[in-house]
C-alpha cells in the first residue's frame, strides 16, 4: 500500500507524458461523475480495489461515452485471473483506492461515439485487455499490447525503458482505465478494441478470448514450441492448462506440468482434461531432489522448453521472502533459476507469469555458459491472434470450457477474489455474470452463490 501512494506521489510529481490520444486515469467514473458518469444520473455496481488484500462492492455511476471512439459496454461476463491477484496483493503499482478491477469481459453494445461506425446497439462483443488506438507502428503490426498512444505513465516508461499499451483495470501504471469486474464498461477506441461474436459461440467461451487463450497461445508460439519437444510448464493454473492443450496442438511429444502447495490439486484438475499431461508436486519430492534433478530424470538433460505461468511473487525460499518483504527486489528469480537449470543446452525458456520489476540471484551464468534461450513473452498481443483462436473455438480446435469450473454472480466478488487467492474451492477458472447476463449456455457450470 505504501508502495503503491509513494509511486501515485512521484507520477503526479513527475507529470504524465504527452503520447496519450485517450484520456489517462479514469479508474472509476466517480472520479469525476460530472464528465465521466451517466448524464442521466444511472448508478451501476462494481468490484473496486480498497487497498492491499481488500476488494469490495461498490455503486457508482455508471461511464458515460466522453471520447468520440468510446464505446459502453453492458457486461454479460467477466472473470477473474491470476494477474488481478497481483493487484490484490498490492504487488502492481500506482493502485488508488476506489480502482475497479477486471481486465476479461464481454458483453453487449448499450451505446457509442459519434465515430464508432462498425458497431451498433446490442452487438455481441468480447474486448482485449489491452487497449490499442489502431494506427501506431505495433497496432499497424496487430502488436496491440504495446500501442505507443494509449498509456503516458512516465514510471513505467522509466522502469522499463518504454511504455506498454493501456490496459483495463491493471492500476494507473498502464494507464489508470476501469475494468470490467462491474455491469458496465467504457471501451476507449471500442472501434478497434472490441471483437464480435458470432451466435455460434456463447458468452461462456467468447469470453475468454479477452486474454487467457491469447495469452496462452502467445507463450506456446513466442517460445517456439514445435513437433517433438518436451515441454516443462510451471503453473497450473488456466494458463499453464490452456498452454498444456496448446503445446500438444503444436506437436510437442511431452508435457510436464509442474505446481505444488496449496495449489497441487491443479494438477490432477489439469490431467483429468488433458490424460497426456505428466506432473510434478514439488511439495512431494524427497529430501535433496529438486525439480530440476527430478525434470532431468523424467527426460535425458532435461526439456527442450520451459514455460512459466506463475509470476514473480511468490518466493519459495526464506532469502527471497525476505527480500521481498522489505523491498530489496519486486520479484524472486526462484522459477525462472529452475526453468533454466532444468532445460537442456539451448533450451528455451518463456516468461508469461507477471513480472513487475527487478529480482536478486538471477543464475546468468547457466544462461550464457549453456546458450539457455530466455523469452519474455510481454503481454500477449491479443489483436494479433483472437480472430483465428476464436476460429478455432468455432471448429472444436481448443476447448475454452475445459478450464472453467464456476459459474458466480458479481455481487459475490470481493468473497470470490479471497477464496481464488487461497487455491481453495477447487476454483480455476469463473464466469463472472451480471443482471445483464444470457440464459447459462448447456454444457457449463451451474451457478454457485457465495453470500
Amino acid at each position: 500500500m505504501a508502495l503503491s501512494q509513494a509511486s501515485n506521489l512521484l507520477e503526479k510529481v513527475l507529470g504524465h507524458g504527452d503520447n496519450a490520444i485517450t484520456e489517462q486515469d479514469v479508474s472509476n467514473p466517480s472520479r469525476n461523475s460530472e464528465r465521466y458518469g451517466d448524464p442521466a444520473g444511472e448508478t451501476m455496481k462494481a468490484l473496486a480495489w480498497m487497498g492491499k488484500n481488500k476488494v469490495e462492492m461498490i455503486e457508482t455511476p455508471k461511464p458515460r461515452a466522453f471520447e468520440d471512439h468510446d464505446v459502453i459496454l453492458r457486461v454479460t461476463g467477466s472473470t477473474l485471473c491470476g494477474s488481478d491477484l497481483h493487484l490484490y496483493h498490492g504487488v502492481i503499482v500506482e493502485l488508488q483506492r476506489g480502482d475497479i478491477l477486471g481486465h476479461e469481459f464481454c458483453g453487449r453494445v448499450d451505446s457509442t461515439g459519434p465515430a464508432v461506425k462498425n458497431l451498433k446497439e446490442g452487438d455481441r462483443v468480447v474486448a482485449s485487455f489491452q487497449i490499442a488506438c489502431g494506427e501506431c507502428m505495433y497496432c499497424k503490426r496487430k502488436l496491440s499490447s504495446q500501442c505507443e498512444r494509449t498509456n503516458s505513465n512516465t514510471i513505467e516508461n522509466v522502469m522499463y525503458g518504454s511504455r506498454t499499451a493501456g490496459m483495463f483495470g491493471y492500476s494507473h501504471l498502464t494507464g489508470g482505465f476501469a475494468g470490467g469486474q462491474a455491469e458496465y464498461v467504457r471501451v476507449p477506441h471500442g472501434d478497434v478494441n472490441l471483437l464480435k461474436l458470432p451466435d455460434d459461440v456463447p458468452d461462456e467461451k467468447g469470453l475468454y478470448l479477452s486474454d487467457v487463450l491469447a495469452t496462452s497461445w502467445n507463450c506456446v508460439v513466442d517460445t517456439g514450441v514445435k513437433d517433438g519437444d518436451v515441454v516443462a510448464i510451471w503453473g497450473a493454473g488456466p494458463i499453464g492448462q490452456m498452454c498444456a492443450e496448446m503445446s500438444f496442438t503444436n506437436g510437442a511429444k511431452r508435457v510436464i506440468m509442474i505446481d505444488g502447495g496449496p495449489a497441487a490439486w491443479r494438477l490432477d484438475f489439469v490431467k483429468s482434461k488433458i490424460p497426456k499431461v505428466e506432473t510434478l508436486n514439488f511439495t512431494d519430492l524427497p529430501r535433496g531432489t529438486t525439480v530440476t534433478s527430478r525434470l532431468k530424470e523424467m527426460e535425458h538433460g532435461g526439456p527442450d522448453v520451459a514455460l512459466e505461468c506463475v509470476a514473480g511473487e511468490y518466493a519459495k525460499g526464506w532469502a527471497h521472502y525476505f527480500e521481498l518483504l522489505l523491498g530489496f527486489e519486486t520479484d524472486t528469480s526462484e522459477i525462472v533459476n529452475e526453468m533454466i537449470t532444468s532445460v537442456k543446452n539451448f533450451g528455451r525458456c518463456g516468461i508469461t507469469g507477471v513480472y513487475a520489476g527487478f529480482t536478486n540471484h538471477f543464475n546468468i551464468g547457466s544462461l550464457m555458459e549453456r546458450g539457455i534461450r530466455l523469452i519474455g513473452n510481454g503481454q500477449a498481443p491479443v489483436h494479433l491472434y483472437w480472430e483465428s483462436l476464436l476460429q478455432m473455438i468455432r471448429e472444436g480446435k481448443t476447448d475454452p470450457l475445459a478450464m472453467v469450473t464456476h459459474r458466480v454472480r458479481l455481487e459475490d466478488m470481493d468473497e470470490v477474489y479471497r477464496i481464488f487467492d487461497a487455491r481453495a474451492d477447487n476454483m480455476q477458472k469463473i464466469f463472472v455474470e451480471t443482471k445483464f447476463s444470457d440464459k447459462r449456455a448447456e454444457g457449463t457450470p451451474e451457478l454457485t452463490t457465495y453470500k
